[in-house]
């Protein structure tokens, strides 16, 4: 589960390659007016669900702050699920900027933005084939990255993780964002996380 969380926090930014350690195919289709990222600071997190959801994020760490992109990333994280979590898993993103005192909520573009994934083992199906073993820090720590995630505590220690050059649309700009993404599965909530950071794009 904290591979599907790990993924989750950086597909809403187009990391996905970094934290599943593989190639997909671009998800954003780049047009004129396109930003590269350069820095994503002010990260913060924390549950937004009811605490007697079965899954919960226990403790996450990312460093630097902030992080430069193209650059390295070190993350840290123990999740702990009461309940066994199988397909389909239907995530729910929704990303927010600040404008001025106000959050505006932005658009899905091209799987970019607040969207709606039907399933998202089906997505790591896609990026890590089923039989293919999980990519490093994963397999040294026993953590799962296909569906079913069985009950029980997974933690990942401070581990290193490589990210690429990205490309933001037009739309996404420098300032401050929010992302709350739910995970939920035949419409009872499993697990809710709200992520904050900073955006810098060049």
């Amino acid at each position: 589960m904290v591979g599907a969380g790990l993924a989750l926090a950086l597909c809403a930014l187009q990391l996905c390659p970094a934290a599943l350690g593989g190639s997909q195919p671009q998800l954003l289709v780049e047009r004129s007016g396109s930003r590269r990222l350069s820095k994503v600071g002010g990260f913060a997190w924390e549950n937004c669900g009811d605490r007697r959801n079965p899954v919960l994020l226990q403790s996450l760490s990312v460093a630097p702050d902030p992080i430069s992109i193209p650059g390295s990333l070190r993350i840290s994280a123990a999740v702990s699920s009461s309940k066994t979590m199988a397909s389909p898993l239907k995530v729910v993103l929704v990303v927010e900027k600040a404008l001025g005192d106000l959050w505006i909520q932005l658009p899905c573009i091209d799987q970019l933005g607040s969207c709606t994934y039907d399933d998202i083992c089906t997505i790591l199906d896609n990026i890590i084939p089923p039989g293919t073993p999980c990519p490093e820090p994963l397999l040294t720590y026993g953590i799962p990255c296909h569906c079913p995630f069985k009950a029980g505590s997974y933690s990942l220690p401070a581990s290193d993780f490589l990210l690429p050059d990205v490309e933001l649309p037009a739309f996404m700009t420098n300032g401050n964002y929010r992302v709350r993404a739910a995970v939920s599965n035949g419409g009872e909530e499993l697990a809710c996380v709200k992520l904050a950071f900073s955006l810098q794009s060049q």
